[in-house]
């Protein structure tokens, strides 16, 4: 695999500390704005581009593994800022992992990468070939699964959110498929008060992660 050029500030500090070898970095005002822009191929690298090696996909049976793990499986998230976003959030409440479809799914590009500020250097991302394969095993493992849709029955505050858990979220505007809704264990949903239809998956994911946080820092007083 290529070696990936990423960029902003935070993305490349953390990746200067992260797994992965940083072969070279461009900084400003050695390297012109408009050099910078011609390398990362976008005008938001605040002055920083780095040519890292390529990002190293975790293992998603070994994900299984980890006793009491929490976990995000994303269903065809498309939007990289998006997974970045999530990404962002998981790392910081101290999740197990990210999963992904190998097929028509955002990756670690340089846009998740800086998006996440820097947080997928320090989070198990997997791609799996079969998401809701990988859910079945998962429930084999003796994970509870829940699925977030705007049609799920029950608050996250109503479910029991310690131990070993797998919180699953759909696409943009597609939501969970049907496949994968059928491997889920039940339905979870966060209340609506407001007029808007629907968060973003992004803002969603981050309210469900810090509720299983809050569930999982009580458990421990």
């Amino acid at each position: 695999m290529a070696n990936q050029i990423i960029y902003g500030r935070r993305a490349v500090e953390e990746a200067e500390r992260g797994r992965r070898a940083v072969r070279r970095v461009w900084r400003a005002p050695e390297t012109s704005a408009e050099e910078l822009e011609r390398l990362c191929g976008s005008p938001d690298h605040q002055g920083v581009v780095a040519e890292v090696d390529p990002y190293p996909y975790a293992d998603a049976g070994a994900l299984l593994r980890r006793e009491g793990a929490l976990l995000v499986a994303l269903d065809q998230v498309q939007d990289p800022r998006n997974l970045g976003a999530i990404c962002r959030s998981a790392e910081f409440a101290g999740a197990g992992g990210v999963v992904i479809p190998e097929r028509r799914s955002a990756e670690i590009t340089a846009v998740a990468c800086k998006a996440s500020a820097g947080a997928v250097e320090h989070l198990d991302v997997a791609r799996v070939r079969n998401l809701a394969d990988w859910l079945a095993d998962a429930r084999a493992a003796g994970f509870w699964i829940w699925g977030a849709d705007t049609e799920g029955d029950k608050p996250p505050w109503n479910i029991h959110l310690v131990g070993p858990t797998v919180l699953v979220l759909g696409g943009e505007g597609k939501g969970i498929r049907p496949r994968v809704d059928s491997a889920c264990d039940g339905l979870i949903a966060l209340p609506r008060l407001g007029q808007v239809e629907s968060l973003n998956v992004s803002a969603a994911a981050t309210a469900l992660l810090f509720e299983a946080l809050r569930q999982r820092e009580g458990s421990q007083l």
